[in-house]
């Protein structure tokens, strides 16, 4: 569709901007305001990514104005909370999240999970990916098996969060596919990527377990190679990288980024909040913020995101509870 949008010919694309510039533009605000609550810093993933999507909502007419608010705490427990709490007043309220809310729910971390709230749409997905330095003996994911099959702790494997958490799940579900044991899996823990970085760099650590959209950025600089994806696919943004599933390892992971309604949101309001986000995908501002960020769009929306947020609990719980993780 935007192909075909922009091989218009000049005649229509020169009428197009006079009538924006008279504002009498053919694109009507399906939304009159959407307040965005982060539960995270700024600069982060959510913030991005609610920027982001702001970003493109209301420079392509779909919504008037976006709001922001960051509301850090509790591994976003404290956001979730605010938003329960404050249902009745936040029907303009939309609140990012991620894989973790997931993953904390059934830790713990908070005592709430997806279904206190009201799904509204998953818009963005970022797959694991698995790197090592540039002067690595590792010159594939196989390579780092074969090791792992023979030793599983002379590998050490670095992520940027806790033990527990999405990167050493997502390597703990790599090596376990692969036919080695998750559980003896050495994971090197590190408080932010920057410094899981810094530990394969150093050689604490052998292999790092990260987003891709980090790892593309850490390959253009010349820092690591990419072994492997999670994706169902290979990366149009890095074709040369293969996937899990191709090297003969059934297994694949994204972590989503989407929105929530407050719990109760009427679903004629929610219906709509997930159409604009659907509409948001054809339009050139979102084209621009997608491709800036590096996103890989996995739009699913209402009961098709419930749907999908119900097998990743499942999937995520088993292997939570092999690693000992829960009971």
């Amino acid at each position: 569709m935007l192909s075909k949008f922009f091989s218009r010919n000049r005649s229509t694309l020169l009428a197009a901007a006079l009538v924006s510039t008279l504002g009498a533009g053919t694109v009507q605000a399906e939304v009159d305001e959407i307040h965005f609550l982060i539960p995270g810093g700024a600069g982060g993933g959510w913030d991005g990514t609610a920027r982001g999507v702001g970003e493109a909502l209301t420079k392509s007419g779909l919504v008037e104005s976006a709001s922001y608010e960051n509301l850090s705490g509790g591994g976003g427990g404290k956001a979730i909370a605010h938003l329960i709490e404050m249902a009745d007043q936040s029907h303009n309220t939309l609140m990012v999240n991620s894989t973790p809310i997931v993953i904390r729910s059934l830790s713990k971390v908070f005592p709430q999970s997806f279904r206190d709230l009201t799904p509204i749409a998953a818009v963005v997905g970022d797959y694991g990916a698995f790197v090592v330095p540039t002067d690595s003996k590792y010159k594939s994911f196989t390579d780092v098996v074969k090791d792992y099959s023979e030793n599983p702790r002379s590998v050490a494997i670095a992520g940027g969060s806790a033990r527990g958490s999405m990167d050493h799940l997502v390597a703990a579900m790599a090596f376990k596919a692969a036919g080695g044991d998750a559980r003896k899996l050495k994971y090197v823990a590190y408080d932010a990527g920057g410094k899981a970085m810094a530990g394969i760099l150093s050689g604490e650590a052998h292999l790092l377990s990260t987003g891709f959209s980090e790892a593309l950025a850490l390959a253009e600089a010349g820092e690591v190679r990419i072994l492997a994806i999670t994706g169902d696919e290979r990366s149009a943004t890095a074709p040369d990288v293969p996937t899990l599933k191709e090297l003969g390892y059934d297994a694949t992971f994204v972590n989503w980024r989407g929105f929530f309604g407050a719990p109760g949101l009427p679903d004629a309001e929610a219906d709509e909040y997930a159409a604009t986000l659907g509409k948001m995908y054809e339009t050139g501002e979102w084209e621009v913020v997608r491709d800036r960020n590096g996103w890989t769009e996995i739009f699913k929306p209402r009961a098709e995101f419930v749907a999908f947020l119900e097998n990743q609990e499942e999937v995520v719980g088993n292997l939570m509870r092999e690693l000992g993780f829960l009971k």
